[in-house]
């Protein structure tokens, strides 16, 4: 449904393209007939009558200008529909999940401590902060994906998140118009150097202009100008006007490195603001409704004395003002005679002054607005999705209860979701099965949507209700060679890790998932040490699941109560391996290695040295 809506969308913004496309044309092709036709109409219209010749040569400059400011206009507004009709390619794709058309995030941050971001796919390509991110800016992407990774939920924040996600959710055109605009920001160049640039140079504290730079060549200009009057009124010596003006002169030389750099560096802040103040002013003009949750949020832009709009007019009068001294040989004679950029200078300062206060607050809005359009506009395109409960600490039932639970970077085409719930601290569900039959991708799906709950996302569930945990997630372990680690040593190190949480005592009890657990060692010390750690995390506050490849720890859950045994199953029908890749209740019954290794043509058995036949391995 939201696909064919979407589509629908597209064939009429491109629709709108191609007209103003036709117009922008028509409109430079009237410029062009404009010089052409007009040089000659004039060149006669002169011969024939000088008057009517001058009326013909200003008819034809306002035509030339009123096709021009229309070829300019019609450009512009294509600008803009396009920049909506790639934000609507991009909402089809993150639908289909096509990755080639949703916009990358950037390389995954180094961050190889964190407890489940490499696990859980959150961030780098092909990942859950790349789907749901529609941010523009730097601050945007890293403010969502900051909240995908959080470690210690705090209930009020995701619960109020929540709630600006549905009020956001049905706003189409105010999430489609912020997205715009955010684009047109940081299309001037590099958005994350530009508000480092920005940053800079509103916190970099300026030399301040003395105030006898302001008076001493107002009383130079004013010395200069007496003796001209004296010169013309009582006739002195004309050699005496020159002592003033060559003081003048000095006076702007001595004072050139004041200047130096002023004109580039104002007119490159006047346009990186003009631009976030196009974001800043949209806000500022954007009408909530009274209860509105993002009124709040909204709030810097529009209360105070100091508002967007105001401070980026004054901005842009510097910019213009700075302009007059652009040249070198102007700005000496210019300043000789007036402390033209002096002024300037001060008046920047000023603006400094007010910018530093309030341009912290407005970035925060912006970044904020840009990651909870990220999780209302995944809310969109999966009206399907669930709003999670967050059950209270003092909650009855179930520590996390989930039905038909999916994980969303699977094709919903595809896509298989199962039941399943935690019912007290210390319960470990203990997965067993064949390869490639989904345990994995289990424990992914499980974490994941935790994640998405936790940021004050809808989760892929038709119902889904948790209490507050810290995620912590032994999925994908990589040896390192640059530091000498095994995946075996990189393994015990992260399940160590797990342990020395558990016993710091953390805020919220854990909920673990751990992948084949010790699957870097034999078979007997795996046995061994698999055993060992599943009866230390029994009697830890925490909760998990983990799986396994040795049968024999199913044994555990006669031995722990907390220990409880599921498994995924495989099936051979017509010689090819089938998956349903469900939840059951049990240790499983069946492996499938050998079922591979036979089915992709390799060999199962061996001869036999003494019988001299193959023997099929058990």
């Amino acid at each position: 449904m939201r696909q064919a809506a979407l589509q629908r969308h597209l064939e009429r913004l491109q629709e709108r393209i191609d007209r103003r496309l036709d117009r922008q044309r028509f409109y430079g092709m009237q410029q062009l007939a404009t010089v052409f036709l007009g040089f000659f109409l004039c060149a006669g219209a002169l011969a024939w009558n000088h008057f009517f010749g001058v009326l013909v040569i200003i008819g034809a400059i306002l035509y030339f200008v009123y096709n021009w400011r229309l070829h300019k206009a019609y450009q512009q507004s294509v600008s803009r529909y396009q920049r909506r009709l790639e934000y609507h390619q991009q909402q089809l794709a993150r639908l289909a999940l096509n990755w080639e058309n949703i916009p990358s995030t950037g390389p995954k941050a180094e961050q190889s401590d964190h407890p489940f971001e490499n696990d859980l796919d959150i961030s780098g390509d092909y990942s859950l902060h790349e789907l749901l991110n529609t941010a523009a800016s730097q601050g945007g992407s890293e403010r969502l994906r900051s909240w995908l990774l959080t470690r210690e939920p705090d209930r009020d924040t995701i619960l109020q998140r929540q709630q600006l996600v549905r009020e956001l959710t049905p706003m189409i055109n105010f999430r489609a118009a912020l997205a715009e605009h955010s684009q047109y920001a940081v299309s001037y160049g590099n958005e994350y150097l530009v508000s480092e640039r920005l940053q800079n140079w509103v916190t970099r504290t300026m030399k301040p202009i003395p105030l006898y730079k302001l008076i001493v060549p107002l009383l130079l200009t004013a010395l200069f100008l007496g003796t001209i009057i004296a010169y013309i009124v009582a006739h002195i010596s004309l050699m005496l006007t020159a002592i003033p003006f060559f003081l003048c002169i000095g006076w702007s030389i001595l004072t050139t490195s004041d200047r130096a750099g002023l004109y580039e560096e104002t007119a490159y802040m006047s346009e990186t603001l003009r631009r976030l103040g196009i974001i800043f002013s949209f806000l500022e003009r954007t009408s909530f409704a009274p209860q509105s949750k993002l009124q709040g949020i909204c709030h810097p832009c529009y209360s105070g004395t100091v508002r967007p709009s105001r401070l980026m007019k004054n901005l842009k009068l510097i910019a213009s003002l700075s302009g007059f001294t652009q040249d070198q040989i102007g700005s000496l004679f210019f300043n000789a005679f007036l402390p033209w950029d002096a002024f300037i200078a001060r008046r920047l300062q000023e603006f400094k002054a007010d910018l530093s206060e309030h341009l912290p607050q407005w970035l925060d809005t912006w970044y904020e607005l840009e990651a909870l359009c990220s999780l209302a506009n995944f809310a969109y395109l999966n009206p399907e999705y669930t709003m999670p409960r967050l059950l209270p600490a003092e909650a009855e039932g179930p520590l996390l209860e989930a039905t038909e639970l999916g994980h969303p970077l699977i094709d919903p085409a595809v896509r298989v979701t199962n039941t399943t719930s935690f019912a007290r601290i210390g319960d470990i569900m203990l997965l067993t099965g064949s390869n490639m039959a989904g345990k994995s991708t289990f424990l992914r799906t499980i974490g994941v949507n935790l994640c998405l709950a936790y940021a004050g996302a809808p989760v892929v569930a038709r119902s889904f209700q948790t209490r507050l945990f810290e995620l912590y997630a032994c999925i994908r372990v990589t040896d390192s060679m640059a530091d000498g680690f095994s995946y075996f040593y990189a393994e015990v190190h992260r399940l160590r890790g797990l342990l020395q949480r558990l016993e710091a005592q953390p805020r919220y009890p854990i909920f673990f998932l751990i992948d084949e657990i010790f699957k870097g060692t034999n078979n007997r010390e795996r046995l061994i040490g698999s055993h060992a750690y599943i009866y230390a995390l029994a009697q830890k506050r925490c909760v998990g699941a983990l799986t396994t490849h040795d049968l024999e720890l199913v044994t555990l859950s006669e031995e722990l109560p907390q220990v409880s045994n599921y498994h995924f199953r495989e099936e051979v029908v017509d010689g090819k391996m089938t998956f349903d890749y469900k939840l059951h209740v049990g240790p499983c019954p069946t492996t499938n290695a050998l079922k591979i290794m036979q089915l992709e043509g390799l060999p199962i058995s061996w001869p036999d040295p003494i019988k001299g036949t193959k023997e099929k391995s058990k």
